[in-house]
């Protein structure tokens, strides 16, 4: 993965909006390492081949970055992304990493299931 810079991503997301598009959005803040270090305090949230379909999206901020996507019923926001898949140009591949290189979020877009 590359580190994220917004004007590749930009027109990535412009490519796919105003389509029926499969994402997958996940968080943790160590729901799953809680058990290692008690002073986490375990939390996560993931949803995974949900068809949404967005007619404006936007990446923004200095880094970590944010993206939005405006669907016809509210938002999607996801914010703490770091790097992208840089070779995958079919699909959108984001991630946040903390400083010890541990994933913490990503989102994803595709026109296939995940």
């Amino acid at each position: 993965m590359q580190h994220i810079h917004p004007a590749d991503i930009q027109p990535r997301i412009d490519r796919l909006k105003d389509q029926d598009l499969y994402i997958h959005l996940e968080m943790t803040t160590g729901a799953y390492a809680a058990h290692l270090d008690s002073s986490k305090h375990p939390a996560a949230t993931f949803i995974s081949n949900a068809v949404i379909r967005y007619s404006h999206g936007s990446i923004s901020g200095n880094g970590p970055y944010r993206v939005g996507l405006k669907t016809a019923s509210g938002w999607i926001y996801s914010e703490g992304l770091t790097h992208y898949e840089e070779s995958d140009s079919e699909r959108l591949i984001m991630a946040g990493h903390d400083s010890q290189g541990k994933l913490v979020v990503a989102l994803q877009l595709s026109k296939e299931p995940f």
